[in-house]
């Protein structure tokens, strides 16, 4: 079969050369109080730990108004992160809105925005030890939400073999034990997640995505305050720092530890959980 030739117009280059244009203007949303969070984190008691195995995943919850870190404990390991509202999964992350309001990877002073029609704040990073690494010169950052998440469909296709470890197996069992139900009942609010220490960008010539080995070392970790009540899951992913290969049981993995904290009382005092989105709903129907 023959390619049809593409013809290129005449201003073509004019075309191309239009000034790019943030999709969001974001001023308006309220700035990220540096000095509040650092109020909060001041003298918090640890409440909780979850260990996370490697090629596995557990759930965890986090009280409105606590903290909770993802920290590397062994060996530089990637997490796949999900989270609902502890008493609705209906409500969930919403990364494709993170990333717009954001940026392609997140870190201290973002947020983790919940899905439509909710859209509000679930939690806030308040401390990121990677936050050094900025932009590396292949464009690639660390913590991500462009990827969606390693899964059994998308590896059969490409693989041909059933392989049951990817993180979004691991989410969904870990999903279905907090639970008490079978996978199939809860596989479909497992959702795209937030690359915990995943390096990640678009290569710069095919603009494909890559990943490469993840900077992460133990003893570093990202700090969440919860902006309301969250039942969370994490996946310590078989692709172990993400620098080789994924989908598999080849890579050297490592667990993941979620610690809970507990401001000092009287921190929160000027603090109010995140409330729901104001809109109103109608979607321009006439009554």
């Amino acid at each position: 079969m023959s390619i049809q030739k593409i013809e290129v117009p005449a201003d073509a280059e004019q075309r191309r050369a239009a000034t790019p244009l943030v999709c969001y203007q974001v001023d308006q949303l309220p700035a990220y109080d540096e000095s509040f969070y650092s109020r909060v984190r001041d003298g918090m008691v640890k409440v909780d730990e979850v260990r996370v195995g490697p090629r596995d995943a557990a759930t965890f919850t986090v009280p409105a108004g606590h903290v909770f870190r993802i920290v590397s404990v062994e060996g530089p390991q990637v997490g796949d992160l999900n989270l609902w509202n502890a008493h609705d999964l209906n409500e969930r992350f919403f990364s494709g809105k993170t990333r717009q309001l954001h940026a392609s990877h997140v870190t201290t002073g973002d947020r983790l925005w919940s899905n439509l029609p909710n859209l509000r704040p679930m939690a806030t990073i308040t401390h990121d030890t990677l936050g050094w690494y900025g932009w590396d010169a292949d464009g690639a950052g660390v913590h991500d939400v462009i990827g969606t998440r390693c899964d059994p469909y998308t590896n059969h296709m490409l693989k041909g073999v059933d392989y049951h470890y990817c993180c979004h197996s691991n989410l969904t069992r870990a999903l279905a034990g907090n639970q008490g139900k079978a996978t199939d009942e809860v596989e479909q609010y497992v959702h795209d997640v937030l690359n915990v220490f995943m390096c990640t960008g678009f290569t710069l010539d095919t603009h494909q995505y890559f990943m490469k080995a993840s900077p992460v070392r133990p003893g570093d970790f990202i700090e969440f305050f919860a902006e309301i009540d969250l039942l969370g899951a994490l996946s310590a992913c078989p692709g172990g720092d993400c620098g080789s290969s994924h989908s598999d049981d080849v890579t050297v993995c490592y667990p993941l530890l979620v610690e809970i904290y507990k401001p000092l009382d009287g921190s929160l005092d000027v603090w109010e959980a995140a409330e729901l989105s104001g809109y109103g709903g109608g979607h321009g129907m006439v009554a």
